[in-house]
């Protein structure tokens, strides 16, 4: 289960959007889009660039300096070797998006 098609979908950018828009679209926090793609969320986006929106029914965390395999998956609420079933290579750098299935 570690296929991005099955944690984002793809949105193309139109003339006109905005991050918050598309944001508020999707129901998902504007900093947490920004942040999946790597932008600023106060950053310029252009038609034609394609934006990763996160699935509904996972829970994405961003890491950041510091962070351990076993904080990460607490705060999840879960084990390290579940985590590992959700995310194909497990770094530990920060800004690299973990994945784990949401409960209910």
């Amino acid at each position: 289960m570690n296929d991005n098609n099955t944690y984002f979908t793809y949105y193309t950018i139109e003339k006109g959007d905005n991050l918050y828009e598309i944001a508020k679209k999707y129901n998902i926090n504007p900093k947490l889009l920004a942040a999946i793609n790597g932008i600023k969320d106060d950053e310029y986006i252009y038609p034609n660039q394609e934006l990763l929106i996160p699935k509904s029914g996972y829970s994405y965390y961003i890491t950041a300096e510091g962070d351990t395999l076993r904080g990460v998956a607490s705060a999840f609420k879960t084990t390290p070797e579940n985590m590992l079933n959700y995310n194909r290579t497990i770094y530990l750098l920060p800004e690299q998006i973990l994945v784990y299935k949401s409960r209910g």
